[in-house]
This record gives structure tokens, sequence and C-alpha cells, in this order.
């Protein structure tokens, strides 16, 4: 397989740096590296999409945040604090979780190996990736090097991108988003290689959150499409069709819109997750034993084999921890026995899948269309040549008309609106973002109508995002947009949200 970025004229990234995450200062390496329409599992992929009835795919989410729980208050895992305070709470888990963060590395190995045709889709946070690594458990992310850098195992693994700071998209101020996915590709780049970042092309929302309102759901999708993703997991009920009804045929992709109150749409292919309890349907498999009561649907001019996508904590509850190693591997066992894991009802990865139906003849433009749940009343309301001024109006009548009428979004967190939840967690998040981004954008905008921002036209230069005050700052700004603060949103997840708020203010201050 052609190696998928010019990596060898690109410079081998540091994982820390001064002791930070490598989350900025290659922005435009990175562009270079996701902005591509190259095939990813079309040249390798051992299914034909002929012999396929349905298919089935299945992602295992994984998070920790990072808390000033350390000696000092230092930044450490919230892993890492389990294993020190192993008496409270469910911090008996500790070392369960870091097994869990691993062990899908063995099953895909071993699972191979036997020669069974496994799939599985990961999806790690930025802060969980940095905590390991800083408490010293380089080997559970060396295990997954051999599944993500090992071409033997390409064809089965996919990763997903994220949030690097585990934030909810409708809280996250809209600067915020573009920064979270680029510090997301830029750790992930420095720990598993270009190659490997140019492979990922799917993107897994933290908590399943889609943001509802137009302009924030615009921005993400922009910002998703500049930075190089061809498509989104989302959860059923968190979209609906445009006229406000429940998805129809939620197997088969689907074609997110999103129109902003300027008048301009974006979009982009969407996979939708079934509803359900996601870690009892990942951890019991259900999505293959769901497949194999479906049949080739028609899209466009072509029929193509239905796909069922769950996600799943991969560490979280009591069957994903004991159960699901079994059934997991008792269901590529049983797809071997019966057709090799060829035929019939097969494993498939997202971005597998989308290459296998477009290369048979559906583009996405055949898709059913589906918008974030709620906009239809919006747009009920207006019209094409309405002002942003008039959807706001619009927004707050429906509001007032019915109170449960939401722009938050919907998540997998059905009990809690994110943006209720906590006001101090949210109000220190959005004070720290509007410094961040009033001392640092002119200094950025400046920087680069000099031509110093790219090292190319200017190699003697320092870009600021390179620089470690800007890294610091522009830590601090993504960590207290962490979910755990806000969900939680008492006690000492407010302490934390609170100690991170006045560090990030005084890294600012102190340092520009």
């Amino acid at each position: 397989m052609p190696a998928l970025s010019q990596a060898a004229s690109l410079p081998l990234l540091p994982e820390l740096i001064d002791g930070l995450p490598n989350i900025s200062g290659w922005e435009a390496e990175v562009r270079s590296v996701v902005q591509h329409d190259r095939p990813i599992f079309l040249p390798t992929t051992n299914i034909y999409l002929q012999d396929v009835s349905a298919a089935f795919a299945i992602a295992l989410h994984m998070h920790q945040p990072m808390i000033p729980a350390g000696p000092g208050g230092e930044l450490i895992s919230n892993l890492q604090y389990m294993f020190e305070h192993p008496y409270e709470g469910d911090n008996h888990n500790a070392g369960p979780f870091a097994y869990c963060y691993s062990r899908i590395a063995d099953f895909m190995i071993d699972l191979v190996g036997q020669g069974c045709n496994p799939r599985i889709m990961l999806d790690y946070s930025g802060t969980l990736l940095w905590g390991l690594r800083q408490m010293g458990r380089g080997d559970i992310l060396e295990n997954l090097k051999r599944i993500t850098c090992d071409r033997t195992y390409h064809p089965y693994v996919e990763w997903l991108g994220t949030f690097w700071g585990h934030a909810i998209a409708s809280t996250t101020p809209i600067p915020d988003l573009k920064l979270h996915i680029q510090a997301w590709q830029h750790h992930f780049a420095a720990i598993f290689g270009w190659d490997a970042l140019a492979r990922v092309k799917g993107f897994s929302l933290p908590e399943m959150h889609l943001p509802n309102h137009p302009d924030t759901l615009f921005e993400l999708i922009k910002a998703l499409k500049e930075a190089g993703y061809r498509w989104l997991l989302l959860q059923a009920d968190t979209v609906e069709t445009t006229t406000g009804q429940p998805l129809s045929q939620p197997h088969l992709p689907h074609r997110l819109v999103a129109r902003n109150t300027e008048g301009e749409t974006v979009s982009i292919t969407a996979l939708i997750k079934t509803q359900g309890a996601n870690n009892q349907l990942v951890g019991q498999m259900q999505p293959y034993q769901k497949a194999r009561t479906l049949g080739p649907q028609l899209v466009g001019q072509v029929t193509i084999p239905p796909l069922v996508t769950q996600i799943g904590d991969g560490e979280n509850s009591g069957i994903m921890m004991n159960d699901f190693p079994s059934t997991f591997r008792n269901a590529w066992y049983d797809m071997s026995a019966q057709a090799q894991g060829h035929f019939g009802v097969v494993g498939l990865t997202g971005t597998e899948y989308l290459e296998l139906v477009e290369a048979a003849g559906c583009t996405p433009e055949d898709y059913p269309v589906c918008q974030a749940k709620g906009q239809h009343r919006i747009w009920q309301r207006v019209f094409e040549a309405d002002t942003p001024k008039a959807i706001a109006r619009a927004i707050t009548e429906l509001k007032r008309e019915d109170p449960s009428f939401q722009v938050e979004g919907v998540s997998s967190a059905h009990a809690l609106r994110w943006s209720q939840g906590n006001d101090p967690v949210l109000a220190s998040m959005q004070k720290l973002s509007a410094l961040f981004h009033q001392t640092l954008d002119p200094l950025l905008q400046a920087q680069s109508s000099n031509g110093e921002a790219n090292p190319h036209t200017n190699p003697l230069s320092s870009a600021l995002t390179q620089q470690s005050r800007y890294r610091q700052a522009l830590l601090y700004n993504l960590l207290i947009q962490t979910s755990c603060f806000n969900y939680w949103g008492q006690g000492m997840w407010t302490d934390y949200a609170r100690t991170l708020y006045s560090r990030g203010k005084e890294s600012i201050s102190s340092h520009f």
C-alpha cells in the first residue's frame, strides 16, 4: 500500500515539548497531510460489496480527563489519581481501565493471526493519550502502535478523530472547535506518525453531542471538512429529516446539512449510530446480530448493504470490562466459520464501508438528507432572506412557547443539558476562551501578515504556535472545556475547573 502522505519530507514530531503535549505548531504540515481524497481502505480491503448482504461497524470510545490533583496541584491523569486513591468511589477499577485501553490491540492481533476478518474503530481523547504517557504507561501506547503503524493491520483498524479535550460541541466557544480538532491531529501524528494521521477520515463527537444551533453546527461541519474529515458519527435521535421526522433508514449513510443564520450551507456524510444502551449493545455485539436481520437497500440507482453502527465506552461498565472480550472474539469466530468473514454479514469500518459503496456508484448526493434535531421548527418560521436577528427571534419565540425546546443540542447523556449543568464552569470556560482569543488572535494575525507563521517562507522565524508560552495557554483553554467538569458540576470537579481557569488566566496574562 503506498504511503498516504509525504512523510519522508515532513519533520518527525515530538510527542512532548517542555513537558506539554504537542498540540500546536505544525498547522500547515497537518493540513498538507489530511487534505486529500485518496482512498484509505479500498486498495487493501478483502471485502467485495456484491458478496455482502449487510454489515456492521463498532467503535470503542476511551477517555480520561487531566485534573490538577497531583503533588502541588500539578496536572495528572484522572486514571493516575484512581491508582493513587483506590478506596474512593470506583477507583478500584483503575487497573482494569488501564488494561482496557490496551487490550484491543491484543484482540485484533490474535484474531487476524487466526485467520479471522475483524474490524474495530477507535476513539481516544487527547487528554487520555497525554495522561497515559505522563503517568509512565507508554506500554499502552506502544501496544496501540502495533495495530496502528504495522501495515498488516491497516485493513482491520480505523482511528476516529475527536476533540482533543473531550469538549461538548454546543458549549465550546466556536473559535475553539477548530483548535480542539487541530490539537488532536497534532498529538495523534506525534504519537503514531504522519501516515497514520492521513488515514483518519471519520470523526466522533464526545458524548455523541451534536449542536443544533444553526451557527454552531455550521461552523463545526466547516471546521471538520477543513481538517480533512469525510464523515461524522451521529446518534439517531440527534438528527431529523428535513420535515422534522425521525430517520426512517438509520442503517444507510446520510448527508448532514447545516445552514447558518446567514443562509450559507455546508454538508458532510454521516453514519448513524442506532439508539440504545451503548455499552450494553457493543458489549453484546448486538450490531452483528441486528445486521443478520437486514438485507440490501436501494440508494440512488445502486443497491448496497445497510450498515449497523454502534459505539460504546471501551472500559466503562461491567459488561465492557468483563463480557466484551469473549463476545467480541466469538462473533468473529462465528463469521469465520460460516463464510470466512467475507460473505453475507460482515464487519467493516466506517471509511471502508463508504469507500466501497461509493466505488459501487453511490455519491453523497444520493444519501438521505438529515439535519440537527429541532431545526425544522426554526426553518418553518423563517425565510431564505431572513436576517440573523429574525432567526434569533424565531428561536426565542420557540423557547417561550415551548420550554422543552432548546438549541443546545442532544447527547448520549440524555439527563443533562450541557449548557445548563453548571453556570460557574461554563462562565469560566467562556471567559478564558475570550481572553485567549482577545490576546492571541491579534498576534497570530500580525505574524501571518508578516509571513513569519510559515517556516517555508521564513525558516529562521519561530511561529507563535510553536512557542511553549502559546502551547501552555492553549492547553488550559482546551482543558477547562473537558466535559467532566461540566457534567458533574459540583464538588471537586468545580474546584478543578476553577483552578484551571486561574492558571490559564495567569498563563496568558504573564506571558503575553
